[in-house]
C-alpha cells in the first residue's frame, strides 16, 4: 500500500478504514491552510477507490499511475476560473452531467473540486443537489481553506477532515528522504509553517525561494514608500489576487517572526536566514505597531478569501503599514 501523504496519519487511517469496511463517504471535505496536503490526499483517495489491488492504493498499477499523472478518465480535478479561481455554476452543471455517466475504466468517478470555498453562491447551491442525491458510482472530494464561507448545508453533507500543520521535524525528515540537502531541508521546514506541500514543491523549484526574496523586497519597499506609491502598488496587485494572497502570507509570516524576535522567542523564528533584517526592523518597530500590522495582514487575507473587492482590501492594508527607512532583507 502506498499513501504518500506526510504527517496526516490520522486522516489516512480514517480513509483506509472507510475503504476497508465499504463505508467510504460519498463526499469528503478536506480543510486546512494552503499547500498543507489537501489535494494530495484527495488524489490518493481517488487512487485507492479505483485501484484493483487488495490493499489499495498500490501506487504501481495503471489506474494509480494514471491518477498520479492526472490522466485517469474517471478522475477529474476541477479548478475555478479567473485569477480568483472561483468555481462557477456552469462548471457545477458540467460536473453534474458528467456524474450521471458510468465510469470508463474504474469503479468510481472521482470529482475533486479545489477551493470550493471560493465558489460563487450559485455554484455552491447548485452543488447541493449532487451532494443530496449522489449517484452510487460518484465520489466527491472538496478542498477548502475557509470552510466557514460555505453554506452549512454543503458542509453538513460531507465527511469533514481538518488537516493541521505538520511538525517541523516531520517535514524536514520528509525532505531529507527526498534527497534534499540538510541545510535546505532545515530552512524549508522552518519556512513551511507545517505545510508539507509547500515544502516539497519548494525543494524541487529554486524559484520559490527567489520569489520569497522578491516578496520581502516588495514589503521593505512599501514600508519606505509614500502614500501615492503604496496606492499604486495596491491597484496593480489587485488585478492578480493569487499573487496578492501569496505576498500577504509571506508578510504575515515575517511579522509573526518579528514579534517572536522582539519577545525573545527566537528559537521559533521561521526566517532563520534573515535574522539581521529582523533585528534591524525590530529596533525600529514598537511591539504595538508590529501587532497592528499582523492584525491588518490577517484581516486582509480573510477579506481576499471572502471575495471582498481586492483593490479596496489592499488599499486599506498598504495605508496601515508602518513607515520605515530600511535596506533590503538580503539575509544574515
Amino acid at each position: 500500500m502506498t499513501w504518500n501523504t506526510v504527517g496526516h496519519d490520522w486522516a489516512v487511517t480514517l480513509l483506509r478504514q472507510g475503504l476497508a469496511g465499504g463505508r467510504s463517504a460519498h463526499a469528503t471535505l478536506f480543510c486546512g491552510p494552503p499547500q498543507i496536503g489537501k489535494t494530495t490526499l484527495a488524489l490518493e483517495l481517488a487512487q485507492a477507490l479505483n485501484c484493483p489491488q487488495p490493499d489499495p492504493p498500490c501506487g504501481h498499477c495503471p489506474s494509480c499511475l494514471k491518477t498520479a499523472r492526472r490522466a485517469h478518465p474517471d478522475v477529474q480535478l476541477i479548478v475555478g476560473k479567473g485569477a480568483g479561481e472561483a468555481i462557477q455554476i456552469d462548471q457545477i452543471r458540467a460536473l453534474q452531467r458528467e456524474a450521471v455517466l458510468a465510469p470508463y475504466e474504474g469503479r468510481y468517478r472521482v470529482l475533486i473540486l479545489r477551493h470550493i470555498d471560493r465558489a460563487t453562491t450559485e455554484a455552491a447551491n447548485c452543488l447541493l443537489k449532487t451532494l443530496e442525491e449522489p449517484p452510487a458510482h460518484v465520489v466527491l472530494a472538496l478542498t477548502a481553506v475557509q470552510p466557514e464561507l460555505l453554506p452549512s448545508t454543503v458542509v453538513s453533507r460531507c465527511q469533514r477532515l481538518d488537516l493541521r500543520p505538520v511538525a517541523q521535524v516531520i517535514v524536514e525528515a520528509a525532505l531529507r528522504k527526498r534527497e534534499c540537502p540538510a541545510p535546505q531541508a532545515h530552512l524549508l521546514a522552518q519556512l513551511s509553517g507545517g505545510r508539507v506541500g509547500w515544502a516539497i514543491a519548494a525543494s524541487h523549484d529554486d524559484s520559490t525561494l527567489r520569489q520569497r526574496q522578491q516578496d520581502l523586497d516588495q514589503l521593505f519597499a512599501l514600508l519606505s514608500a509614500d502614500r501615492v506609491s503604496r496606492l499604486d502598488f495596491a491597484w496593480k496587485i489587485s488585478r492578480d489576487p493569487t499573487t496578492a494572497r501569496r505576498q500577504i502570507d509571506m508578510w504575515t509570516a515575517w511579522y509573526r517572526d518579528l514579534l517572536l524576535w522582539q519577545g525573545e522567542s527566537r528559537i521559533h523564528v521561521a526566517n532563520v536566514d534573515k535574522t539581521d533584517a529582523l533585528d534591524a526592523l525590530a529596533q525600529q518597530t514598537p511591539v504595538r505597531h508590529a501587532w497592528a500590522t499582523l492584525k491588518a495582514l490577517r484581516e486582509t487575507a480573510d477579506q481576499l478569501e471572502a471575495n471582498v473587492n481586492p483593490r479596496l482590501a489592499l488599499e486599506g492594508l498598504v495605508l496601515k503599514l508602518p513607515y520605515h527607512r530600511l535596506s533590503r532583507p538580503d539575509g544574515a
